[in-house]
């Protein structure tokens, strides 16, 4: 199906200017304003309707939790009255004797405890403590004048008391709940329970509930929150704080105002409170609004309040917000891109036919193009195989040039390793030989010691065979070995040498564990430890250190003599290939270079160092297998 080129036809330059440019310069800012706004109406509407939603479900917490205080509060407003029915409470104010008082005190100490309440006592009508049930305490409420408190100049006219406030003795809070003791309708005395009401701060703090409870005097009483603990909630004069001062209701204690950043009422007994970021009430980064919902409780001039964190419902009205300025932009975005497609589709067919011959001559020039490509694929093929037949080639002469130097090394020690075995063979001989004799004689315990001996010689040859054996076997590239190991191998199979040279030995190393095959480790330990027992040979008191420690995740081993040292021309061909400054046969010159490319295999290194006081240092460094090491060795 062809189209019709007219349908498509571009504008005339001059008609198509600006349109194009005033769509460029204003579109953009206009679909930017359209998105910021339809995003702000799609946070307020979520916003709007979620704060319903809580206000509605904190409702209905507001009223559970707020029937808990009512019922806390009131299981103990029956307390109080019970005193009247005690023969020993109006005993007592009649006749205020120690005896009287114990009785009390003992009664009200028993009743105390079986109330759980804080404390129960008894006041004349001079507000003088009669009895307490703390009379045992230390800061016992008996004997107190407590007549200017307010629970007992109601109780004392017959009223109930009911009164919050700080203990003036110890600076404990607590409720007070006070009744006027009547005899022949007289008071005679007043009886006061002391509550504590902090088990249902606990409480709340356990179920992550903010809520507080707030006094007749807009004080905050119980708080989830210590912080808010006796804050004011309204604002309170002057003289409304000096007042509450003087009745030392609440100590001493500043009662400063729990002032939000911002306060919106939303209906009846529900506000929105916004607290600053950097008050003690909050250590987030961003201001933190709240849905306060408040209740006045039953019997008592006092308000609950609850506090539902509105944080993650404006969050979840910002991604409303966001989802729909997003919504509009992709709608916008494909409208202008079904636009500008639209716009292209004659620019499309008229490009076309080139592009389909600018195809075919790309198909043409690719087939050349494969051609070539193919015969260099071949040759590329040929020499990989011809470098990988050089590689093995060369592994394979590096493996049996390992495998001369370590037989090479095997003979340099045949002597010592012949004179080691000698002397075992000898006294093999000798103890056999007398033995027998012995054994003739019947001397059984003489027989029984040579004949340990024999086997300790036994033991002896088989180490220094087997260590032979271990160094002559084959290694690999790959494995771990473990350094004190390594060393205490070397060391064994030079220790014909080491007897004859009265070498001391310093080893101040971690016995860790290194990416190298044993047997290779003890190949490169004997080359480099053999190396410096012949330089030290004309030294009369020879030392060598083996010195060790971590760096880079590799582990450095220094091996130090304090030999004759190597001159500067030497140094230049240290590690070639054939090159040794050991005179006549006794180095074939393939040590070191051996040494080294063992430790470069598994990516360590063997370097060299020239102390300035003499001999000389190899540093042999090799990848760790663990970064923790052991104990120093």
């Amino acid at each position: 199906m062809k189209c019709d080129p007219n349908l498509y036809r571009a504008a005339p330059p001059s008609l198509a200017v600006k349109p194009r440019l005033i769509r460029h310069l204003f579109l953009p800012p206009l679909i930017i304003a359209l998105m910021i706004g339809l995003g702000y109406v799609g946070f307020w509407v979520s916003e709007h309707y979620g704060i319903r939603s809580l206000s509605e479900n904190g409702q209905r917490q507001l009223e559970l939790h707020a029937r808990a205080v009512e019922s806390e509060i009131s299981k103990y407003t029956y307390l109080p009255s019970l005193l009247e029915l005690e023969t020993s409470v109006p005993q007592l104010l009649a006749d205020p004797t120690p005896e009287h008082r114990q009785t009390v005190n003992d009664y009200l100490e028993g009743l105390n405890r079986r109330s759980r309440s804080r404390a129960i006592y008894v006041m004349d009508t001079t507000g003088r403590v009669m009895a307490t049930s703390n009379w045992r305490d230390v800061d016992s409420y008996l004997g107190e004048d407590l007549s200017f408190r307010a629970y007992f100049q109601s109780a004392v006219r017959g009223q109930p008391g009911r009164f919050y406030g700080i203990g003036s003795t110890n600076g404990e809070p607590g409720y007070y709940l006070a009744h006027g003791l009547e005899e022949h309708g007289k008071i005679i005395g007043v009886a006061v329970v002391k509550v504590r009401l902090e088990a249902m701060e606990e409480r709340w703090q356990r179920a992550r509930l903010e809520a507080f409870v707030s006094d007749e005097n807009g004080i905050i009483i119980l708080s989830s929150d210590p912080a808010r603990r006796l804050k004011s909630v309204v604002p309170l004069s002057d003289e409304t704080k000096e007042k509450l001062a003087r009745s030392l209701q609440y100590y001493w204690f500043p009662l400063n105002e729990l002032q939000p950043l911002g306060r919106e009422t939303l209906s009846e007994g529900v506000e929105k409170l916004t607290f600053p970021a950097n008050s003690e009430l909050s250590s987030d980064e961003e201001n933190i609004s709240y849905l306060a919902q408040t209740r006045p409780l039953s019997d008592t001039p006092w308000n609950f309040t609850l506090l539902t964190p509105l944080q993650d419902l404006r969050r979840e009205a910002i991604n409303q917000g966001m989802l729909v300025a997003v919504a509009f932009a992709l709608v916008a975005f494909l409208l202008i891109a079904w636009n500008e497609r639209r716009k292209v589709i004659a620019t499309r067919l008229a490009a076309r036919e080139a592009l389909q011959e600018a195809n075919n001559q790309l198909e043409r020039r690719i087939t050349e193009r494969t051609v070539d490509l193919r015969a260099s694929n071949e040759r590329l093929k040929g020499q990989i195989r011809e470098r990988r037949h050089a590689e093995e080639t060369l592994r394979r002469a590096q493996d049996e040039l390992v495998q001369a130097g370590k037989l090479a090394a095997i003979g340099q020690m045949s002597t010592s390793i012949a004179h080691e075995l000698n002397q075992p063979l000898a006294a093999l001989r000798t103890l056999s030989g007398n033995t027998v004799r012995f054994l003739e004689r019947g001397q059984l315990d003489v027989a029984s010691t040579n004949l340990k001996t024999i086997n300790e010689l036994i033991d002896r040859m088989g180490r220094i065979t087997a260590s032979l054996r271990s160094f002559a076997r084959r290694g690999d590239d790959k494995g771990q070995a473990c350094l004190g190991k390594g060393v205490d191998a070397a060391l064994q199979l030079l220790d014909g040498r080491l007897a004859n040279a009265t070498l001391q030995l310093h080893r101040n190393f971690d016995d860790v564990q290194v990416r190298i095959d044993q047997t290779r480790l003890e190949q490169i330990l004997v080359n480099l430890i053999g190396n410096a027992l012949d330089a030290m040979q004309a030294q009369p008191q020879p030392e060598l250190w083996l010195e060790g420690e971590v760096f880079d995740g590799k582990y450095r081993l220094r091996v130090r003599d304090n030999g004759h040292g190597i001159d500067a021309e030497a140094r230049k061909h240290l590690f070639e290939p054939f090159f040794t400054t050991k005179p006549g046969e006794q180095g074939l010159g393939l040590g070191l270079t051996l040494s080294a490319s063992l430790a470069a295999a598994t990516g360590g290194h063997l370097g060299v160092e020239h102390p300035a006081s003499g001999g000389t240092t190899f540093v042999l460094s090799l990848p760790l297998v663990s970064p923790t090491s052991a104990e120093p060795i």
